[in-house]
């Protein structure tokens, strides 16, 4: 009987070991599909995330081709409204009236710009030497006369041409257009000085001003004008941009070398104007003259040197963050 019960007892814990090892495995499969599932789900779960990864990256540069072609509007924007009429602004309503100066085909105007150009080119030759004559050769008040006359004309006739081809599609720093007034009213005054103690004591300095300021026009065209023709192959630069008498951004690749020069004419204009301002203060000194080409002078000065600085340390700072960025 003893023997029976423990038999029976042997076997029933053989079947609850039985039973104990079968749900084991039962719950083993059942967290190893747990476990299967989880690693599906994970592996859709990264497969969308590179999925969308990769859309991201995709739509970062479609925006960032979207904001270049922004970027690029307004210049399209503006070629585009260079072939339409346009109103012309006050300085040549004043001079010329309600006259359409648009000019409607690309041939016209570079033809125009081209015709400037050779016109900034024979006029800077031609005062070039008048300056060297007056200063070296001729002492006369009547040559002096004729040759601020032909300032006066000059610098007319530039704001004229230059207010046209902005008309036109030219891109001209607004101080390089204003300073021909300043230098037009400047000539002026000069033709108006009467002949006398005050205008002999400033003529020579005058003069020689003039002579290095056509030299240094002279060259700047020679150079902006190779630099002009190498951008614009490059397709760097536009059709219709002008040699100017100061320093624009374009021209920081290979005319550094020119900046010496228009530094050293910047001063000379304030050396002009303290020159004239210290004979202001004289008690000969009755000419009204004089303290308005003092003005002039400082005017022109203040306006060149802040212009030309602005751009150098404008480039400098680009050139720093280009560096930095690589």
């Amino acid at each position: 009987m003893a023997t029976l019960e423990a038999s029976q007892a042997v076997q029933l814990d053989q079947h609850f070991e039985i039973n104990f090892q079968s749900e084991t495995h039962r719950l083993y499969k059942q967290k190893l599909e747990e476990v299967s599932k989880l690693q599906d789900s994970c592996s859709n779960a990264i497969a969308r995330q590179r999925k969308k990864l990769k859309d991201t990256v995709d739509e970062m540069n479609a925006i960032d081709g979207i904001q270049e072609s922004i970027k690029g509007r307004p210049n399209v924007f503006f070629e585009m409204e260079s072939f339409l009429p346009k109103k012309n602004g006050l300085y040549l309503s004043l001079v010329l009236g309600n006259v359409n100066v648009t000019l409607l085909n690309k041939h016209s105007k570079f033809a125009y710009k081209d015709e400037y150009e050779k016109f900034k080119l024979v006029l800077t030759v031609l005062l070039l030497f008048f300056s060297f004559t007056c200063r070296f050769v001729f002492s006369y008040r009547a040559l002096d006369a004729l040759f601020n006359f032909l300032l006066v004309w000059y610098y007319c006739t530039l704001t004229i041409r230059e207010s046209i081809l902005i008309s036109n599609g030219s891109r001209i720093k607004g101080w390089w257009v204003f300073h021909h007034y300043v230098f037009c009213f400047l000539s002026g005054v000069m033709l108006t000085w009467p002949e006398g103690i005050l205008y002999q004591m400033f003529r020579n300095q005058f003069l020689t001003y003039c002579l290095y300021q056509s030299f240094v026009q002279f060259l700047q065209y020679y150079y902006q004008s190779g630099c002009l023709y190498r951008l614009r192959a490059l397709g760097e630069s536009h059709n219709m941009d002008l040699t100017v008498e100061g320093f624009q951004s374009w021209m920081w690749r290979g005319l550094t070398f020119l900046l010496p020069f228009l530094f050293f004419g910047h001063f000379w204009q304030l050396y002009n104007g303290l020159t004239l301002f210290r004979m202001a203060q004289l008690p000969e000194c009755k000419e009204w003259q004089v303290f308005m080409c003092g003005c002039s002078y400082l005017v022109l000065f203040m306006g060149n040197f802040s212009t030309t600085l602005g751009v150098v340390y404008h480039k400098y700072i680009h050139n720093q963050d280009k560096s930095k960025s690589l």
